[in-house]
């Protein structure tokens, strides 16, 4: 089961980094990237909250070391990730998975990114030069990641 997890894990990485490449929009100072909102939610449905962290992780740093990332991939990717397994988790209910990534990365990724953006890449804006850019593509990703989910059969791989 470990393999299987890992190979599944290693697919939502793949699909993550290059679907970063194939669909994006700017908003504002940052880049927005639902395909990585769509990674969250399937992996917080599929694998649970610790994996899709690490896969929000990786398909940051991969992003970031091929060039169209950026360094705000990660507080919003990976809280995003985090509320969207957790939830699931807790309610066990799919549409709570997309209340986590909205929440996750819509919020308190924009609040995180405001340091995170200050310390790292030495800018001074505030929350609301993040926070409309990342509900709307935390929502929009998530919706897809929900819609793909609930269309794919997930008894044989959720939960592995």
């Amino acid at each position: 089961m470990r393999t299987r997890t890992l190979t599944t894990m290693a697919v939502f990485i793949a699909i993550g980094t290059i679907g970063a490449q194939l669909l994006w929009f700017p908003t504002g100072i940052a880049r927005a990237y639902p395909v990585q909102h769509a990674v969250n939610v399937m992996a917080g449905i599929m694998l649970g909250p610790g994996p899709a962290v690490v896969i929000a992780f990786m398909i940051g740093l991969l992003r970031n070391l091929f060039g169209p990332g950026t360094l705000l991939a990660f507080p919003g990717g990976m809280i995003g990730a985090f509320f969207a397994g957790y939830l699931y988790k807790k309610v066990g209910r799919k549409s709570w998975a997309i209340v986590g990534e909205a929440f996750g990365s819509g919020i308190l990724g924009s609040l995180f990114a405001v340091p995170f953006a200050y310390i790292f890449m030495g800018t001074t804006v505030g929350v609301f030069a993040f926070l409309p850019g990342f509900i709307i593509s935390s929502i929009s990703g998530a919706c897809i990641g929900w819609f793909v989910v609930s269309k794919v059969k997930t008894n044989s791989i959720a939960r592995v």
